[in-house]
């Protein structure tokens, strides 16, 4: 497969995923000219930019939840660095690995971001003259505005994984990348047979940064998470894939950025961060761990 570059995504290469519904009551939601409405007149509409915000203000736990601008604008400078595409072209190849070959895949991104994993994937199903129809969702506003600005063919959610606005079984495969899966809702929306393709931080990642940050590292999570993916009747596929990439911080700003998109600016000590931010260059590692999860058989949607 060609792997696509971080900008390659300038081609119709999916479309959007329609099967929606209210956030409020759960009713299907039709379009209505720019808006998204369902039977008891809730009425979303679809912003100029081509996303919808379907998270009422009772699933908020802030007044600004997910990513700030100031986190989606950093990381898109550090994905345009090269350094993550090994990892976003890995989790394309396991997606399209899955696919039926002889139909479109319903595809929902579960805590896209700015929509990096999402448009390498659609761009390496295209070069390979297969079909999606995706979704992306996050919890963040700034986020979803910079994905919809990117691409207009996927369907550009805001919204919570706890409670995603789609119908039952309504798609194929959900991926989730560096992100918070909930297994239940997961399993709602998946077709039987469909599965999950979860991207997370393995022990190693961005470990020189962590070194320089914090006194005492945390013992990585191990498997301790899965419970929940189990008990929601899901059961992991293969191995785990181990993914390792380098990525190379040439001055003191791409250090800045490495900071503001992840937690760590939030949870570093003060000293640790006053050491980051007087560098001008560092190697960091990144390590993602790739699992599979299928659903099997017909689940209990009530």
């Amino acid at each position: 497969m060609t792997t696509p570059t971080a900008d390659s995504a300038d081609r119709p290469t999916m479309t959007p995923l329609t099967a929606l519904t209210c956030p409020l009551d759960a009713q299907p939601l039709v379009r209505d000219g720019q808006s998204w409405c369902c039977a008891d007149g809730h009425r979303f509409d679809i912003a100029r930019q081509g996303h919808v915000n379907l998270l009422p203000v009772q699933r908020k736990r802030s007044l600004d939840p997910g990513d700030s601008k100031a986190m989606v604008s950093a990381r898109q400078r550090l994905f345009a660095l090269g350094g993550y595409q090994p990892l976003a072209s890995a989790l394309a190849d396991c997606v399209l690995a899955l696919m039926d070959q002889e139909a479109p895949l319903a595809v929902l991104d579960a805590g896209c971001g700015e929509g990096f994993y999402l448009r390498q994937l659609a761009c390496a199903a295209g070069e390979q003259n297969l079909s999606l129809t995706a979704a992306g969702l996050d919890i963040s506003k700034h986020a979803v505005l910079a994905a919809a600005k990117q691409s207009r063919d996927a369907a550009w959610l805001v919204g919570t994984n706890a409670a995603l606005p789609l119908e039952d079984a309504c798609v194929d495969i959900v991926i989730c990348a560096f992100g918070f899966p909930v297994w239940q809702e997961f399993a709602r929306v998946l077709k039987p047979g469909g599965h999950v393709v979860l991207l997370e931080a393995g022990a190693d990642h961005l470990l020189a940064l962590r070194r320089i940050l914090y006194r005492e590292l945390k013992p990585a999570r191990g498997d301790a998470g899965l419970s929940a993916a189990e008990a929601a009747g899901f059961t992991i596929s293969g191995e785990v894939g181990h993914l390792h990439a380098g990525l190379s911080l040439t001055s003191n700003e791409q250090i800045r950025d490495l900071l503001t998109m992840t937690p760590h600016l939030y949870r570093a000590e003060r000293d640790g961060l006053a050491r980051a931010e007087a560098m001008t260059a560092l190697e960091v590692e990144l390590h993602a761990e790739l699992r599979v999860f299928s659903l099997e058989g017909v689940q209990d949607k009530s």
